[in-house]
């Protein structure tokens, strides 16, 4: 059976919603908004989380409270054929890949909610068990939109608590050939997000093809994610293919048989993919053809993260999994994190962690 066939039959009672807002301040020009879904049915209440990044579809969704006709008896296949007919914003979004999004925190909400409602944990219903989490820290070293140069600092305060700590680093075109030396030094980085595929966004990167042939040079042996390939950069590029992985990109399988040269890797992250189907379709495709894959977060403030430390240590638990535990998201992390790789214990029943 395939991944999804494991779920699909899985029945789910909801008999209705609530919706509360979640927020984190990284500086005072980004403040991360999310929204925590609570389906209620059959005795038992489920959680999900949606990462839409826009604020205002945050406070329009909230604002509509439990307006959707989710009421029922289903099963999860049925539940997600309904959910795809219907309109979850109630204003139209800033971005249309936030339906995918919001359909990826209903869908694992339904999906906790039917195992609790059954009895059975995740790692029961597939067959899996959960394998110790290996994860990096995802970080930009400086503001955002900063035009000054960057330094390692940022990075170097969490290694001084947590020495093992392995990273994934947003390169800039502000880095001098100082701090990319004094970074590869460092052997923590195990990949770079080279933040290509994203246009019109607060985290735009500009393509500067020199910038790209010093860090292939200087990491010869990191993941170089989500470049941007044309002209300029291919042939910086192409001899270093097999340390290509992408993310932006990546919503179903179909994206993955369309790159111009087959990965290694990839990035899978469940709420950019939008639906427990596809996801199932992306896990068994990669493994069917052996395309390794990394799970990668959304900046989420509340149980998404819990979500996709689950399936990463599921599917994919040995690779630099960008799942880091959510208190790496602050700021200054707190005391007491722990350090990769994780045991992570699964709750008796549902899509969650004890």
């Amino acid at each position: 059976m395939s991944t999804w066939e494991q779920l699909a039959s899985l029945p789910v009672e909801i008999e209705r919603y609530d919706l509360e807002g979640r927020e984190l301040a990284f500086s005072e020009d980004f403040v991360r908004y999310t929204t925590v879904i609570t389906l209620r049915g059959g005795g038992e209440e489920s959680v999900g989380e949606d990462v839409v990044y826009d604020g205002l579809d945050h406070v329009s969704f909230q604002s509509a409270g439990g307006a959707l006709p989710l009421t029922g008896s289903w099963t999860l296949g049925s539940f997600a054929e309904h959910l795809s007919e219907l309109d979850t914003f109630p204003d139209p979004p800033v971005r249309d890949v936030s339906r995918r999004y919001r359909n990826w925190a209903f869908e694992s909400a339904a999906l906790d909610l039917g195992l609790r409602q059954t009895g059975r944990s995740l790692t029961e219903q597939i067959g899996r068990e959960l394998r110790p989490l290996n994860y990096v820290v995802s970080m930009r070293l400086g503001v955002m939109n900063a035009t000054e140069p960057e330094t390692s600092e940022r990075m170097l305060r969490v290694l001084e608590r947590y020495p093992s700590t392995r990273f994934k680093l947003d390169p800039t075109n502000t880095w001098s050939d100082e701090l990319i030396a004094e970074l590869a030094a460092s052997g923590a980085v195990d990949s770079l997000d080279l933040k290509g595929q994203y246009k019109g966004t607060p985290v735009d990167v500009a393509t500067d093809p020199e910038l790209y042939a010093k860090l292939v040079e200087a990491f010869p042996d990191v993941w170089l994610e989500d470049p941007d390939i044309n002209d300029e950069t291919r042939p910086i590029l192409e001899p270093h293919r097999d340390r290509i992985t992408w993310d932006a990109p990546i919503h179903s399988v179909d994206d993955i048989l369309a790159l111009e040269w087959e990965p290694r890797t990839v990035n899978i992250k469940p709420s950019r993919v939008g639906s427990l189907a596809e996801l199932g379709r992306a896990y068994d495709f990669c493994a069917e053809r052996g395309i390794g894959a990394y799970g990668g977060g959304q900046t989420e403030l509340d149980v998404g993260r819990d979500h996709i430390q689950y399936l990463a240590a599921l599917f994919h638990p040995d690779t630099p999994n960008d799942v880091a535990p959510r208190g790496f998201n602050s700021p200054q992390p707190p005391d007491g994190m722990p350090e990769s790789p994780i045991e992570l214990e699964p709750a008796r029943t549902g899509f969650r962690l004890a």
